[in-house]
């Protein structure tokens, strides 16, 4: 099995295409675009996605059109919605989480499909490999050699080096399970006692009642687009808790977050509207390297620390990309 260490990055990809070159191709046609996501419909298109077909030469009102249908944390419900955008005849599918990726997966052969997300896609069968997909799935990883899981407990640890024992918020998709394991290892080896608490429905107050009777000294906020949409609930409670949280996403951090540690979401989301013109104009999946990201971002929310009582080490600052004061 092709591992994950060692395979194509981001910046060894971009000779996939040139705007230039692509847009040579768009006259006359018009790219149907699919999105599913497991998550509530709670933001729109990501505008460098946009930014990315438009330098394809695919603009909305004109030659692009996208379709997109949410699952509101029902995962249950993404095999028929994937159903619904096939019978609208999308050249693309772009699937955010392993659910919606298998869902689609299973509900076509021959549609491409782009995945997204932050999860190992060949230990979940959802490719053959990395280098050379196969089948009709390729996508855009949020993390390379695992879920970058480990690394942030490990960074929460230095920022909080009196925690023992920290709490985890998770997800029911079984993609998530990587995230889990690799944190949980890295708890064992720093000897820390690591909870797991899997969000239902969307109900965080719930979730937050149930970490609090193991009285964490911290909190890990797992990678998810659940978490990602509704991060503004998540913070505030964690700071109701009085818990030092890592996120994965810089937006988490800017909005009263403390730490993240995660790579560029423009960046990604640009690469997948790469992906979608190669793909609608004949490109096969197996011909893309499912694409892992280069370089990561560690942001700091220092009016969150001083909030909390925390005095940030100077090995985190010398390292951050971003600090917020």
């Amino acid at each position: 099995m092709t591992t994950r260490r060692g395979l194509l990055r981001l910046a060894g990809v971009i000779w996939l295409v040139s705007p230039q070159a692509t847009f040579a191709q768009t006259a006359g046609r018009t790219l149907r675009l699919g999105i599913l996501r497991s998550t509530a419909p709670a933001q729109d298109i990501p505008p460098a996605m946009l930014d990315s077909l438009r330098d394809a030469g695919y603009t909305q009102g004109n030659n692009l059109v996208i379709e997109r249908r949410y699952a509101s944390g029902q995962l249950e419900q993404l095999p028929g919605l994937a159903r619904e955008l096939l019978a609208l005849k999308v050249d693309v599918l772009v699937c955010v989480g392993s659910a919606a990726v298998d869902a689609s997966r299973k509900a076509t052969s021959t549609v491409p499909i782009i995945m997204f997300g932050n999860f190992d896609p060949v230990a979940l069968g959802l490719v053959a490999n990395l280098a050379r997909p196969e089948a009709n799935v390729t996508g855009i990883l949020i993390a390379a050699d695992g879920t970058l899981a480990g690394k942030r407990i490990e960074m929460l640890r230095e920022l909080v080096p009196k925690s023992v024992r920290v709490g985890m918020l998770a997800t029911a998709d079984r993609g998530f399970r990587a995230q889990i394991d690799e944190t949980r290892v890295a708890a064992r080896v720093l000897g820390i006692t690591l909870d797991v608490v899997e969000v239902q429905g969307r109900d965080y107050a719930a979730a937050f009642t149930r970490l609090a009777t193991q009285k964490p000294d911290a909190l890990v906020v797992g990678a998810s687009t659940f978490f990602m949409a509704d991060r503004k609930p998540i913070i505030a409670l964690a700071a109701q808790h009085g818990w030092p949280a890592v996120y994965e996403w810089p937006e988490q951090v800017r909005d009263g977050g403390l730490l993240a540690y995660g790579t560029s979401l423009d960046q990604l989301y640009a690469r997948i509207g790469t992906y979608a013109v190669l793909l609608s104009q004949g490109r096969k999946p197996a011909e893309l390297p499912v694409e892992q990201p280069a370089t990561y971002r560690l942001v700091l929310n220092l009016r969150t620390a001083r909030t909390l009582g925390l005095v940030v080490p100077q090995s985190l600052m010398l390292r951050a990309n971003e600090v917020i004061q």
